[in-house]
């Protein structure tokens, strides 16, 4: 498969008041042609930021520090805001979080859908564009679109207002779409019905995406590939079978753990001790050694490096090192170490 777009090394700082905030730390991923790669973690470990980043929706205070971004073969680096006006809604689009802060109250969702559609198309005819605001709506699933397009955001449900959202995403047929948990502000059942829509979507229209979330159970259903992410770094990256079902980093198994499918019959779920690092000054070593509880004294002085398991999975943990002493993994009964 093609390769959309690769991350090299790419470091991201935000200056603050309080001092740098190195949000983003040495990420190098690929996304290929009709993929989606997940990346997930605790919120604040960078996930957002990384997308943001790439697209150029970052504020003033934030800089891009070092490596790299090619987006379809093309540097984009060092792209201005006027040639990023270019790519973004063609190249690659993004579904936030919260529909709300994404629709105008003051329009309806046909308007919307219809003023994304024009940009991308500006000598369309107008009866083309509201056939196409149709398709779009029929595209994500939203019942009775002939009815639906005149009403207002407010009159929408958070499924149905989400499900808009996707719509103007996907207006102009873009080739990466970026999703920053678009789920999250969605009861369980709707939920599963908006991912189940956008997997659909997804397999139809084959577009590479990038699915940001902190819950691995959200992700276990729409995921090819799952990038693991830690106080600013990629901590573990393989196939969705991989991380699920041979995990190696000690946050992985701890994301796991949390799971409530795997609380059955248990009193609690099992929680990380501690904190997150404070990324204004990150910890020396491994980042995730002051909540691991099979940390050695390297993990304290050295960073680990990304330790091949297979030819698609990674970890950079010095449990993988073949000096490490023998730990057995909290989920599985696999032994690491000698």
């Amino acid at each position: 498969m093609r390769e959309l777009l690769k991350t090299e090394h790419l470091s991201v700082s935000f200056f603050t008041k309080s001092g740098e905030v190195e949000a983003v730390r040495d990420v190098s991923l690929t996304v290929e042609e009709g993929e989606v790669l997940a990346i997930v973690g605790e919120s604040g470990c960078g996930k957002s930021a990384l997308c943001k980043s790439i697209m150029k929706l970052l504020p003033k205070t934030a800089k891009i520090k070092s490596g790299k971004i090619l987006a379809d073969g093309i540097d984009i680096t060092d792209y201005t805001q006027r040639n990023m006006s270019r790519l973004r809604g063609a190249l690659f689009s993004m579904i936030f979080q919260d529909p709300m802060t994404s629709l105008n109250p003051t329009m309806t969702i046909g308007k919307q859908i219809e003023e994304a559609v024009r940009i991308h198309n500006k000598k369309m005819p107008k009866k083309q564009v509201k056939k196409k605001v149709l398709e779009l709506m029929q595209l994500v699933e939203i019942d009775e679109p002939e009815v639906r397009i005149s009403q207002y955001p407010h009159e929408f449900s958070g499924g149905m207002r989400q499900r808009a959202v996707m719509a103007i995403a996907l207006a102009g047929n873009p080739k990466i779409l970026f999703a920053d948990e678009p789920t999250t502000a969605l009861d369980v059942t709707i939920q599963a019905q908006i991912l189940d829509v956008f997997r659909r979507i997804q397999k139809k229209l084959g577009i590479a995406t990038v699915f940001i979330s902190h819950d691995l159970g959200v992700v276990a259903g729409v995921a090819d590939r799952v990038a693991v992410m830690y106080a600013g770094k990629i901590v573990e990256i393989g196939t969705a079978e991989e991380i699920f079902y041979d995990p190696r980093h000690p946050y992985t198994w701890g994301l796991l753990q949390s799971l409530p499918i795997l609380s059955r019959g248990k009193e609690w779920l099992p929680t990380l001790p501690g904190m997150p690092p404070t990324l204004i000054h990150p910890p020396k070593g491994d980042a995730f050694a002051e909540r691991n509880a099979y940390a050695m004294r390297i993990d304290y002085e050295k960073e680990p490096p990304m330790f091949q398991v297979t030819d698609t999975h990674y970890a950079a943990t010095w449990l993988l090192d073949e000096r490490a002493p023998e730990v057995k993994a909290p989920i599985g009964e696999r032994r690491y170490g000698k």
